[in-house]
Formats: C-alpha cells, structure tokens, sequence
C-alpha cells in the first residue's frame, strides 16, 4: 500500500503499509477549517493547508506546451488518467467526487502531511485526539515537521510509544475540493485509482467517532474499486492487471507476517507481569521477528517494497496503526461478498447508514439486512 509512507523518523523509507491509503482517510488535521477554531495548533495547520490551497492550479495547466516533449507527454497522460479515474468513481461506484482533484498543487516532498499516532507501551491501547464534529481519531497531522516532532516528544515523556508518517493524501469531507500533488505523478494507475476511489468513500460516507471503521471501509472500497477499473480499462489480461495482483499479493503476505508478530506480543501483554521486564521481552520478540523477516523474505515477497521493515524501530505505535489500517478479519470484504451486491450497491447501502446508533461494522451489516434481529449478531451466511 503507498497512501501513507511509513518511518517514524521524516523523511520516510518505505510507502507502506497504511494508507492511503495506497496512501488515507486522513482527515487528520482540523475538520471544518481548523482556524474556525481557537487554539495554536488548529491555527497553525489550518494556516498552511490554506497556504497549499492558494497555491493549486486548474490540472489543465499542466497542458501548458513546455519545451520539453516527455515531459509534455507525460502531463497529458497523467491529466486524462485523473479524468477517468474520477469519472469512473462518480459514474460508475456513484462516489462523491464534487470537484476534488481537479486541481493540482507543486511540492518539494513527496508527501504531504507528517501524521503522529500513539500507542501504550505494554498493551495496544490506542492514544486518541479529540476534534470539533468528526469526534475521536486515532493520528494527529502537521504540515511542520518539527511539529510532529516536538508532539512525539511530549507523548514519549508521557510513557507511550510514538510513530510519525508521511501522509501523501487526506479527505476534507467536501468541505474544500481535495487537490491532486505533484509526487502523485509517479503512481501506477491502479494506485492513483486506490487514492482517489478511497479518500471519495470518505467524501461520501463518515460515521462520527467510528475512526477504526471508516479507515477500514475506505481501506475495502479503494483497493475493490481500483480493481475494477483496471478490469474496466484494461482487462484481466494486462499488464497493468497483473502489477496490481503482484503488489496486492505482496501487502497480503506482509499483513500476515505483522498479524503474525501482533499475536505474539498480544499474548505476551495478556500475561501481565513488570513493566520492565514486558519491554525486554517486547524487543526481542520484535527482534527476532524482524530476523526471521530477512530470513523468509524471498519465500514471502515478489517485489523488494516491504524489504525495509526490517530495519524500522517497530514499537506498539507502528503495530496498532497497522491493526486499525489492516484488521485481521477481513470483516468488509467478507461482509461485501455475502451481501451479493455489487460494488456500487454495496456503497449505495453505506449512504443509508444511521448517523447515530451501535458500532460501525452493525450499521453496516443491518442496512445490508445481514444483522440477525435476534441477538443483534452479524450473520454472513
């Protein structure tokens, strides 16, 4: 996945495995313009996306003749892939797309936000951030780096495990029209079909305080809608078809080797015990991991995308953040499959969901007529 590019340490080293979303939802900086709000920091961040916003350009300027032929070819490439991609998501899932990614914003990096999330050190107790309307999340994003930073300090000397990302794309839930950037040019057409197709389910569909749900909804959506447009424009038989599997395979070989590390350390926190001797153990239960990683990476992996993990100073921040972006059930996409709906039937159903009521993943089964009445339990029969 390549949405959001982990390290905790920007600038970053891979582009996985959280996205965005192949890169986020992320609205992870102030919902409704932060600076209609007080306090520094949505004043702050609010400020600088302000400032990218006053510097996009209609995505047709990149049309504009350049002396410079391959670089004029690729612009128009890159111009009527972003058509497409937003006609198919409109017209053909029945996404909101308004007029987000229509317009195209330059950068010196290439990701966009340095999102930090937070963790218990001795349980994967996830660390939350309130936010005026859309509730409590999990991330907390700068556009400043040392931001992110100085945050990360103070959480640490409050005893919990930090980690910072860079976040290439975020939804503002049509409250501004969500622009393309630069870096996105270098995406395969089945990642920029992810990015648009999951930030527009956010656009479309957000459950207030249902974080954990929305990331994972967003998660099924992008990725299922992204192969059906590379069915749709290129058939099964592509190229581009078979790079997309060749990478899906790859994420779905990496979940299972970090779900493999997470149960581990769960049962490990389960048994209790000092809090000293629970981080001896925590590392070298990672360490070895990580070894056993390098060891297996050819019998595992196709491509050499995941072969950083590695060297990353995994903590309980990394790993919880991977649980919300990758949970080990696969509840959507079995959910989705036993509905017998198609994609667009299944994202006109999450429109219905109640704003208000149980759990997210409920919502969702009872607009699909797949909650039993009696117990209230989920049947995927």
């Amino acid at each position: 996945m390549t949405r959001e590019r982990q390290t905790n340490i920007i600038p970053k080293q891979q582009s996985w495995p959280f996205k965005t979303g192949l890169v986020v939802f992320l609205l992870v900086l102030f919902p409704l313009a932060g600076i209609m709000f007080s306090g520094c920091y949505t004043i702050k961040q609010g400020t600088a996306f302000l400032g990218y916003l006053s510097r996009a350009k209609p995505l047709e300027s990149l049309l504009v003749p350049t002396d410079d032929s391959d670089e004029n070819e690729r612009n128009q490439v890159f111009v009527n892939k972003i058509h497409d991609i937003r006609s198919f998501a409109k017209n053909e899932l029945g996404l909101d797309i308004g007029k987000n990614y229509t317009h195209y914003v330059s950068v010196d990096r290439d990701f966009l936000v340095a999102v930090v999330s937070a963790s218990a050190r001795d349980s994967f107790t996830t660390h939350l951030w309130r936010y005026p309307i859309v509730g409590a999340l999990p991330y907390r994003g700068y556009f400043d780096i040392e931001g992110a930073r100085r945050q990360r300090e103070r959480l640490e000397a409050r005893g919990l495990d930090v980690w910072i990302r860079g976040v290439d794309a975020f939804s503002t839930l049509g409250w501004f029209r969500d622009p393309l950037f630069s870096f996105m040019r270098n995406y395969r057409i089945d990642q920029l079909a992810d990015l648009i197709i999951h930030e527009s389910l956010h656009a479309t569909v957000f459950l207030r305080g249902e974080g954990h749900f929305n990331e994972e909804l967003a998660e099924f959506v992008g990725r299922e809608g992204a192969r059906l447009y590379i069915v749709s424009r290129f058939g099964e038989n592509s190229r581009e078809y078979e790079d997309m599997l060749a990478a899906n395979s790859d994420s779905e070989a990496f979940r299972e080797f970090v779900w493999e590390l997470i149960a581990e350390l769960e049962a490990l926190y389960e048994n209790g015990g000092e809090l000293e001797d629970i981080l001896r153990e925590r590392q070298r239960i990672i360490a070895a991991a990580q070894e056993r990683f390098d060891t297996e990476y050819e019998e595992r992996f196709a491509g050499d995308n995941f072969r950083g993990f590695s060297s990353l100073p995994i903590n309980n921040a990394y790993l919880d953040l991977f649980r919300i972006y990758n949970p080990a059930d696969g509840f959507i996409e079995e959910l989705f499959h036993a509905s017998g709906k198609t994609l667009p039937e299944f994202i006109a159903a999450t429109r219905t969901m109640p704003r208000r009521g149980p759990p997210g993943r409920e919502r969702l089964a009872g607009v699909l007529g797949m909650l039993d009445e009696a117990g209230g339990k989920i049947s995927l029969r």
